[in-house]
């Protein structure tokens, strides 16, 4: 086994500084998930977002990371990531991924989620459902033993099957002491290959799959990537430690879908 695998993977205590970090990126994007609606701006989002991560004693994660000026990724309809989040007010229809980060313990986390902002056409509302329905297919190879394309191969045979396109310049990645380490989780590929899985490894999976065409561009700030096509992007990002026989996931949507069932009601 080679020294550089070796160093990719965590000890017990530091999957569990990740998992702190990471169910604090939960709870922050179901915080965020009560205030998305018509009329919000991604600025008031990001502040809600900066005060609930300091108030629990970690910083925002991505706020100054390679010069990026704020605390989250809000990317809008046909953003697919990277968003810089301004006075653009929500309306409805639209959808927002919101991807954020924290580091507490000199660890990160990093997770993002697609919100719907009131009704939006049911193609759209699919895109959304097949989109993180990959995402947990996807996670659920990270096992040890398998390979990185074991997981590409899950987003993307699922994705293609809906007519839907995955984008190739972006991908997933490591994460520990630094936001993206080794190794890239391209959301295409074959079983069997690319970098074998080991136990603790830690990695983000992250679904980024196009509407339209699979062809991406980034806007002059340096930052926001769009659709050529301007169709409709969907996002969504775990952490997930690689277990034995079964994922350790890091993250979970489990307290935005409560936020989300709680506010339709």
């Amino acid at each position: 086994m080679f020294f550089k695998e070796m160093s990719l993977v965590k000890t017990a205590e530091e999957i569990e500084f990740l998992r702190e970090n990471n169910q604090l990126v939960s709870k922050t994007l179901a915080e965020l998930a009560k205030h998305i609606k018509p009329g919000v701006t991604g600025l008031m989002l990001d502040k809600i977002a900066e005060e609930f991560i300091r108030s629990h004693g970690a910083a925002p994660g991505f706020l100054g990371y390679e010069g990026y000026p704020n605390t989250l990724c809000t990317s809008i309809n046909d953003v697919v990531v990277h968003g810089i989040p301004n006075t653009y007010e929500l309306r409805e229809g639209d959808i927002i991924s919101v991807d954020c980060g924290t580091i507490k313990h000199g660890f990160y986390g990093d997770s993002a989620f697609t919100f719907m902002v009131g009704e939006v056409a049911p193609e759209v509302k699919q895109l959304l459902k097949v989109t993180r329905e990959s995402l947990e297919l996807g996670v659920a190879k990270a096992v040890e033993g398998n390979r990185i394309g074991d997981i590409s191969h899950a987003v993307q045979s699922h994705v293609e099957r809906f007519g839907y396109s995955v984008i190739r310049e972006m991908q997933g990645h490591g994460l520990g002491k630094n936001m993206h380490e080794e190794p890239g989780v391209p959301n295409y590929g074959k079983p069997g290959q690319g970098k074998k899985l080991i136990k603790g490894m830690v990695i983000c999976v992250e679904p980024m799959i196009n509407l339209g065409k699979k062809d991406i561009y980034q806007e002059r700030d340096g930052w926001t990537i769009r659709t050529n096509d301007r169709k409709p992007s969907a996002h969504f990002e775990y952490a997930v430690a690689v277990g034995k026989g079964k994922p350790d996931i890091l993250t979970t949507f489990e307290y935005v879908d409560k936020a989300l069932k709680t506010k339709k009601n």
